[in-house]
């Protein structure tokens, strides 16, 4: 249809009660049926905004090839979907063009978002009525109201285009009590629609270290992120279309402990959580948030658009060496149905960029080794090895990220190597804690469980403070779990144990309350570490009492020794620049011949918190794997040589002298 020469700039799409009633709130009589087309005349009609409704639960404007949505939404003009679905009218995303943030954003947040989705597609086969157009539950009154909060809404929209304040979001109504409420959500980068990845490139992966001044020397964060909870929350949860859909708190365990579940890309929809425990509700809450979006950067680039494919031979004077993450035994490959394909010189991967420390220049990073879900999403390369979120983090600044990065893999790392080793590393006096909370966290686990509690000095030579603790059943029953495993780090040797005993307490909670259905399976796992097949499998085994004997070497050490005679040689920074600690961390690393190497990951779901978010790697590490099967141990010459030079052994391993059985890290 033409637009007649006097026709108002604002175009109202849709002629049902609804549309009729905007149309009128609007001030504007151009309104056509949703089933027709808007022709090439409406573009010459100098239209400013279009606004399609829809009496019911119709998305046609979300398909590129039916009705008037599509060519509206090519009129080069913000455009405003309105609809109702369930007795729910909901107003928005306004789009507009060349903005980030649209309404197949909107639906895409919603599916991952909403526990209830697979809910609602069965409701709409059992109870067709309700998604009837138009909706039943559209009264008068509901209408005039809706037709308001859409003129509202256009208007404003309208009134901030351009000025780079607009607040992306929809409003709802709900029909049936009147309530009202907004919904904001993070633009999709990957969105079909609106999403513009920049190419991943060389010059961008460079990194320059910048000053990040601290509240104080012993803070190693540049940011008091209490004061900013209100807009973190209002930023990042939403029922609807929140990168979290909810903040869950609850007591399991000894310890205050807050859940941050969210649904991340791959289908299915995957639902995991951000967890904080902490010793209040409040910090367990700003650590799950906090966690939740790290999560979203390590997923699959979310920043920039992988465009560097080749083989390491191709691309060897500026990539990194695969083979120095630890790879697979030739061994490895012939087991039934095993998930990873053989790593070889000429095998072809995506790249993307990182930045080599060592080097101090950018270096291509294999894709499936800087981001840990590409075996979730369509058209990407069949993985060589498993790969998880070690060393992926989350900071104010660059800098803090990449601290924090660094002080993870330590704490993975020096679990691995004790056990692979079997260090018989000191046990520390949690009673000789200069910190009184530490022996009063300990002493309540022992209280609420009946377990004891150990702690060890897993300090490899690095001297970054890392710690392994274990609750331990001091009885027979074998329906209660005989061992729990935990492990934390820090720049100091008692926060590093304060770390540990967090994670330790729901871990152990929730081994007490699942071990006695799986007490056969456990037995099963002793006797072949092969049944040992996924994380949770970890802690289940070790749960058996006939696994116990495997952690002799902990006890071997001699009696408890006090935390500040244990790390007394450890490394300690604490400047006053968090720029300064790194550099001093790196150093650790870098002057023993390893690469610190960095991959930002930090994407719009990140900077909308102002955080960066970064996947470290530091090659000859060894690295955090689940599964027995999928254990890489292989070229990592530092398993071997470690041991000798800690003082542990009088010569250097050899591969029969490595633990043959699963890691009991949880």
């Amino acid at each position: 249809m033409t637009a007649p020469p006097d026709a108002p700039s604002l175009a109202v799409v849709g002629a049902g009660r609804l549309g009729r009633a905007v149309a009128t709130e609007l001030g504007t009589a151009f309104s056509v049926t949703t089933a027709d087309r808007v022709d090439a005349g409406w573009r010459s009609a100098g239209l400013s905004a279009v606004v399609l409704v829809d009496d019911g639960p119709d998305r046609a404007w979300l398909s590129d090839t039916s009705g008037a949505a599509p060519a509206a939404s090519t009129l080069g003009v913000p455009w405003t979907p309105v609809r109702v679905e369930l007795g729910t009218v909901i107003i928005g995303p306004t789009v507009t063009p060349g903005l980030a943030g649209c309404a197949t954003c909107v639906e895409t947040r919603r599916e991952r978002t909403r526990a209830d989705a697979d809910l609602r597609s069965d409701a709409r086969d059992r109870f067709p009525d309700r998604f009837a157009r138009p909706d039943p539950g559209l009264t008068s009154f509901g209408i005039d109201i809706a037709a308001r909060l859409t003129a509202g809404e256009v208007s404003s929209r309208l009134a901030g285009a351009g000025t780079g304040r607009l607040h992306h979001g929809t409003i709802r109504l709900n029909l049936d009590t009147l309530a009202v409420s907004t919904h904001r959500f993070i633009p999709d980068p990957h969105c079909a629609d609106c999403g513009r990845l920049p190419e991943d490139t060389r010059d961008g992966a460079r990194i320059e270290l910048r000053p990040a001044p601290k509240a104080r020397p012993d803070v190693y964060r540049v940011r008091n992120l209490f004061e900013s909870m209100d807009s973190l929350i209002d930023t990042y949860v939403d029922p609807e279309h929140g990168l979290i859909r909810t903040l869950q708190r609850t007591t399991f365990g000894a310890y205050p402990t807050m859940m941050a579940p969210i649904g991340l890309p791959g289908r299915p929809v995957q639902i995991e959580s951000g967890s904080g425990r902490d010793l209040d509700f409040r910090t367990a809450r700003l650590t799950a948030i906090t966690e939740a979006v790290e999560r979203h950067g390590g997923v699959r680039p979310g920043g920039k658009r992988t465009v560097v494919r080749g083989s390491h031979r191709e691309l060897a004077d500026r990539a990194l060496d695969p083979r120095s993450l630890g790879l697979y035994p030739d061994e490895r490959y012939a087991l039934p149905n095993f998930a990873y394909q053989r790593y070889h010189e000429d095998l072809v991967m995506p790249w993307v960029w990182g930045y080599s420390f060592a080097r101090q220049e950018p270096i291509l990073v294999p894709e499936t080794c800087a981001y840990y879900r590409l075996h979730l999403a369509d058209g990407h390369v069949h993985p060589f090895v498993y790969e998880i979120s070690n060393g992926c983090a989350l900071g104010g600044c660059l800098e803090e990220a990449i601290l924090h990065g660094i002080v993870e893999l330590a704490e993975r790392d020096a679990f691995l190597m004790t056990w692979y080793a079997r260090l018989p590393v000191r046990r520390l006096d949690l009673n000789s804690a200069r910190d009184r909370t530490i022996p009063l966290m300990a002493d309540r686990l022992r209280r609420l469980t009946g377990y004891d509690i150990h702690a060890f000095d897993t300090t490899t030579e690095h001297g970054i403070p890392t710690v392994w603790v274990m609750a331990v059943h001091p009885g027979g029953d074998e329906r209660a779990p005989k061992a729990v495993c935990a492990a934390g780090a820090g720049f100091e040797g008692e926060r590093a144990i304060a770390n540990a005993l967090l994670e330790l307490a729901p871990i152990l909670e929730w081994r007490r309350a699942t071990y006695p259905d799986e007490v056969a399976r456990a037995h099963r796992m002793v006797h072949d570490p092969a049944e040992v097949r996924s994380m949770h499998d970890h802690s289940v085994l070790y749960s058996h009492p006939e696994a116990f004997d495997r952690f002799g070497f902990l006890f071997d050490s001699g009696p408890a020794v006090a935390i500040d005679e244990s790390f007394a040689g450890a490394f300690r920074t604490g400047e006053a620049d968090l720029r300064d600690d790194l550099l001093a961390t790196m150093a650790r690393y870098l002057d023993r011949g390893l690469d610190v190497v960095v991959v930002d990951q930090t994407a719009i779901e990140q900077r909308a918190g102002g955080f960066h978010c970064v996947k470290v790697l530091i090659p000859g590490l060894l690295p955090m794997t689940f599964g027995h099967w999928a254990r890489r141990v292989d070229g990592l010459p530092r398993l071997f040589d470690v041991p000798h030079e800690l003082g542990y052994r009088d010569r250097a391993l050899r591969a029969e002298d490595v633990n043959p059985h699963p890691h009991p890290f949880p």
